[in-house]
């Protein structure tokens, strides 16, 4: 089973464009998708789509359109009730693959509504082999809400996975954690990296610097760290071994939620008994599928080009 925990979930609305977008013009969107959404919610999505038990813990009111739509997809999940409905994100989707997203805060959380989220987690952790902590922290949660939670599941013996960025990232990656998955961008953050250079050393395809910042949380955590780096793959460092993995060739649609399908196609590999490099192998495929679909859509089995993703072995860089 993996467990995924969405606080601040949504209905992701995309908007697809036929020509680039025209700032302060009218323009009519070609076509209009609404998809239950939330980097947890995603998640739950791949590993549903691959055939591997899964639930997703979030909170909703009854009769709410994310709940009525996870509904009509067949997911399974369990839903704290909250005083409003659901946050809806809008992203809009150009013909050249680029998209602009814009997220709203989300619903308010009560002492006594994070309580019983908290308790929620807590009850269906037991027996799960991954819990994955993912998205942002909607008003009224601490920022160090992740970290309580992560804590309270790694003395139960839990596989903990954080998908997070901002203050909730630093937080969680302040402790014992399995597995975070950072972009470039937030791996400078959690490292005190220079964020400029990281990508300048990408531009080059010099992943050292990528490597010696994965290879310091490494240690901060305990666990493995899984930096997506977009088009370019993404790279693995376990207490082990290090690895990078290149993507096959795609032709981009939308890149909102292929982050969340990477650390899916990890997850289901890592469940399946699959060895570190298998594990990245997949998490790459999923994320370039999903990048190639319109909107959020998940990616499937019959999306993945194994075979197209080429993984080498990095072990020792960086030291």
């Amino acid at each position: 089973m993996i467990l995924t925990v969405t606080a601040n979930p949504s209905v992701d609305r995309t908007l697809e464009l036929a020509t680039p977008l025209r700032r302060g013009e009218v323009q009519r969107a070609g076509v209009v998708r609404a998809e239950p959404g939330g980097k947890g919610v995603n998640v739950t999505r791949t590993v549903a789509a691959a055939g591997l038990p899964t639930r997703a813990l979030l909170p909703a009111r009854a009769g709410d359109p994310l709940l009525a739509a996870l509904d009509g997809l067949g997911l399974p999940y369990d839903a704290v009730p909250v005083d409003g409905e659901v946050r809806s994100n809008v992203t809009i989707a150009e013909s050249d693959g680029t998209t602009t997203k814009i997220n709203a805060p989300g619903v308010t959380l009560t002492a006594a509504q994070l309580e019983s989220l908290s308790a929620l987690i807590r009850t269906h952790a037991n027996g799960a082999d991954w819990v994955t902590l993912c998205g942002s922290l909607p008003p009224g949660v601490p920022d160090d809400w992740y970290r309580a939670v992560a804590d309270a599941l790694v003395t139960a013996g839990c596989r903990v996975a954080v998908d997070t960025s901002g203050a909730p990232l630093r937080a969680a990656a302040a402790g014992r954690v399995d597995l975070i998955k950072p972009n470039e961008d937030e791996l400078a953050e959690l490292t005190g990296a220079d964020a400029a250079e990281l990508r300048d050393s990408l531009s080059r395809n010099d992943l050292r610097p990528v490597v010696t910042a994965s290879q310091a949380l490494v240690e901060q955590i305990g666990g493995s760290v899984l930096a997506t780096l977009g088009a370019r793959g993404a790279v693995l460092v376990s207490p082990t071994g290090t690895w990078c993995a290149t993507p096959p060739p795609i032709v981009p649609r939308s890149t909102v939620g292929a982050g969340d399908s990477s650390l899916a196609g990890f997850l289901i590999a890592r469940t399946r008994g699959a060895s570190a490099p298998e594990c990245l192998r997949s998490a790459v495929a999923y994320g370039s599928a999903a990048a190639a679909l319109a909107g959020t859509a998940s990616p499937t089995p019959d999306h993945l080009d194994l075979a197209g993703v080429t993984v080498t072995e990095l072990s020792g860089a960086g030291r």
